[in-house]
């Protein structure tokens, strides 16, 4: 089963509300930081593999973000309580 894949902008956004730069990133996600820092580089979607994307995804919410899906306002991302 996949993960939803999130946007650039929402993983961005979630590495400043932990305050991680891409290396705090890459050390959490298992992923590298070259990966990390080029599939920052373009906009939209996450990019490259489907496992890649869900490690991203599955780092950040460890660390207790949570992604709110496009709902009408638009996709996001917030702390858990």
């Amino acid at each position: 089963m996949s993960i939803l894949k999130v946007s650039i902008e929402q993983v961005k956004a979630a590495r400043a509300l932990l305050r991680w730069s891409q290396l705090d990133l890459a050390e959490a996600s298992g992923v590298s930081l070259p990966t990390i820092k080029r599939l920052e580089a373009v906009a939209g979607e996450i990019g490259g593999r489907e496992e890649t994307a869900n490690a991203i995804r599955a780092a950040l919410e460890v660390a207790g973000v949570v992604f709110i899906p496009k709902n009408g306002g638009g996709a996001g991302v917030r702390l858990k309580k």
